[in-house]
């Protein structure tokens, strides 16, 4: 029989097995959603046993649809929703807590503080990062402040933490192996992108037992074999890389200047900017990309909050349409928005503007406008994000961008690729697979056992499904970027305070 890799996909909302075969192509899929815990307002929290119950029994039930067992596995590849915050017993193998998950605001107020007492550059000089409640380092250090016992057994080396393929290694493993790789690593605000270690600065800051931590590795290599009874035999575990690492990876933009733009609730756009280090003059985060056979590559970041979720606000929130699939249809039977502008800030506003208190806005309605206009300006509200993350990874890098490849479900949408091609004035490129996220994890550990001998093979099966070339008016481009930039700048002002002489 033939060989095959499994790609464990663990999403935020659910976690997913797809077994590749020999050409990167699909040959089963199995998906679980799991449990959203929101504890008070702004706090997000899974269940980490129910994070490996779904991801385990996924695994097992996309192998069992095909009929093949461990022996036809060649290697497990993880790729995981990132910054996500487990600490557990390493003797008990338990949680001590809840994962904390990337999208958590109760820390806060914490690097708000750490803002304030100046250790912003020294933070982004190391780790590529802005200080952010996102990442792991002031997660790990509230359960460890709020746990009952939890920061006496880390002071005693009783407790480890991890993202969530730390976690799922242990697991697999049976608690024999405690890695990450050099991309989840790069996300918890405790390892220098530069030197590729923990550093002992930022662990000092946060005020975390550096026995917690994983060892890192590598983004292909094997870290070790599967122990659990899942599987017929053992299976190497062989490929990590944080979920947008993985798509840029599986979208095979392994050359200086190539950018993925994935589409889902929000948008990330991931560009390869080489072997060296760049720090963001444009509030972008630096971030390594991946490291293969000993060589690092980096990446620029620019994370949009509410990307594809602006139309399930339509749906669930304003109800113009009965389901997502229908707002292309809706916002197609319009030319044009006629002047409205969607800013969708539900959750604040991410790069390159980082506005947290930014709150969603619609300007430039009149009598005449529409559902049909209202979800039209939804849509090109994506495009326009991503364009201003674009621009400013073209002014960081100093390069022109000529092709963005792209992924997500919100690729679906033809009216959207369409409109965001004439916007950047560049080629849009949607792969044949666009499972680009899955497809990466695999990529990896394909590489790591020899199912695939170097990355030049793999490269040869990306394929396009479509391409979107530029066919706007470039006159009407610039005024809708203008018109844009005054939503902006409508929205911003409306999150600022007003002084007491106005509001008496």
């Amino acid at each position: 029989m033939e060989d095959y890799i499994l790609a464990l996909d663990q999403g935020t909302t659910s976690s997913r097995a797809i077994v590749f075969d020999h050409h990167g192509q699909i040959k089963s899929v199995a998906q679980k959603e799991f449990t959203q815990i929101f504890p008070q307002p702004g706090w997000v929290e899974h269940d980490p046993n129910e994070i490996w119950s779904t991801q385990a029994s996924v695994a097992a039930e996309a192998t069992v649809k095909m009929g093949i067992n461990g022996t036809n596995l060649k290697a497990i590849g993880i790729t995981n929703q990132r910054e996500t915050t487990i600490v557990w017993d390493r003797v008990t193998g338990e949680p001590v807590y809840n994962a904390i998950v990337w999208q958590d605001r109760r820390t806060a107020a914490f690097c708000d503080k750490l803002k304030h007492d100046g250790h912003e550059d020294l933070i982004r000089s190391k780790t590529g990062l802005v200080i952010d409640a996102y990442f792991s380092a002031s997660k790990i250090r509230w359960i460890l402040d709020n746990v009952a016992g939890a920061r006496e057994k880390a002071d005693k080396g009783e407790l480890a933490f991890g993202t969530v393929d730390s976690w799922l290694v242990w697991k697999f493993t049976r608690g024999r192996v405690h890695i990450t790789d050099v991309t989840n690593a790069g996300r918890t605000m405790l390892f220098n992108i530069r030197t590729q270690q923990w550093d002992d600065e930022l662990i000092a800051i946060f005020d975390i037992p550096k026995s917690m931590l994983p060892e890192v590795k590598q983004s292909s290599e094997i870290y070790g074999e599967t122990a659990t009874t899942i599987f017929a035999s053992k299976v190497p575990i062989a490929g990590i890389a944080g979920d947008q690492h993985a798509a840029l990876f599986g979208q095979m933009c392994i050359e200086k200047a190539m950018v993925k733009n994935t589409y889902g609730t929000g948008c990330f756009m991931l560009m390869n900017i080489g072997d060296e280090f760049i720090e963001s003059k444009n509030n972008l985060l630096t971030t390594i990309a991946w490291k293969i056979d000993g060589k690092i590559q980096y990446a620029f970041e620019g994370s949009i909050f509410i990307g594809g979720a602006v139309v399930q606000w339509l749906r669930d929130g304003l109800g113009i349409i009965k389901s997502s699939a229908e707002v292309e249809q809706l916002a197609s039977s319009v030319t044009d928005t006629q002047g409205v502008y969607f800013v969708p800030a539900f959750a604040g506003l991410g790069a390159p503007y980082w506005s947290p208190d930014v709150r969603g806005t619609i300007v430039g309605l009149s009598r005449g406008s529409t559902a049909a206009h209202i979800a039209r300006a939804a849509i090109e509200s994506i495009a326009f994000q991503t364009m201003d993350v674009l621009k400013a990874m073209e002014a960081d890098s100093n390069m022109e961008i000529k092709e963005l490849r792209v992924d997500g479900g919100a690729t679906a949408n033809n009216l959207l690729m369409q409109f965001q091609s004439n916007l950047l004035n560049c080629k849009v490129i949607r792969p044949n697979v666009v499972e680009t996220t899955a497809l990466g994890a695999a990529y990896l550990a394909g590489l790591a056992v020899g199912y695939w001998k170097n990355v030049e093979e793999i490269q040869k099966l990306w394929k396009s499904e479509k391409e979107f070339i530029p066919a706007g008016d470039e006159e009407q481009i610039k005024k809708s970027v203008r018109g844009w930039r005054k939503a902006i700048h409508a929205a911003r002002a409306s999150a600022e305070e007003l002084p007491d002489s106005e509001t008496e």
